[in-house]
C-alpha cells in the first residue's frame, strides 16, 4: 500500500495510519542502526589512538562490544517484528483493510 492509495481529494486519512507507524519503525531502525555503525567506527579509531595505554585500550573494547550488541538488538528486533508479522498472517501495515 502507498500514499496514494489511503489520500482522499488529496487529504491523509486514518487508512494512513499503519503506512505512518512502518516508515516511523523503518526508519528508527534506519538511524539505530547507522548510529551503531558510527560507534563501531568510535570505538575503532579509539583503539588506533590509544597509543597502547592499558586504560584507553579497555574503553575502546567496552565501547566496541556495546555497539556490537546494540547493533545485534537492532537486527534483531528487525527480524522479531517481521518474523511476528508473517507468523501471526498481520498485513496490515503494509496491507490494511478499513
Amino acid at each position: 500500500m502507498d500514499w496514494n492509495s489511503c489520500l482522499e481529494e488529496g487529504v491523509a486519512t486514518l487508512k494512513c495510519i499503519p503506512i505512518v507507524i512502518k516508515n516511523v519503525i523503518t526508519w528508527a531502525l534506519i538511524f539505530a542502526g547507522v548510529v551503531a555503525v558510527i560507534f563501531v567506527i568510535y570505538a575503532g579509531f579509539k583503539f588506533v589512538t590509544s597509543k597502547g595505554d592499558p586504560e584507553q585500550v579497555n574503553n575502546a573494547k567496552k565501547t566496541l562490544t556495546y555497539a556490537i550488541i546494540g547493533l545485534l538488538f537492532i537486527l534483531l528486533s528487525f527480524a522479531i517484528l517481521n518474523l511476528i508479522a508473517t507468523v501471526t498472517g498481520v498485513d496490515q501495515i503494509t496491507n490494511p483493510t478499513f
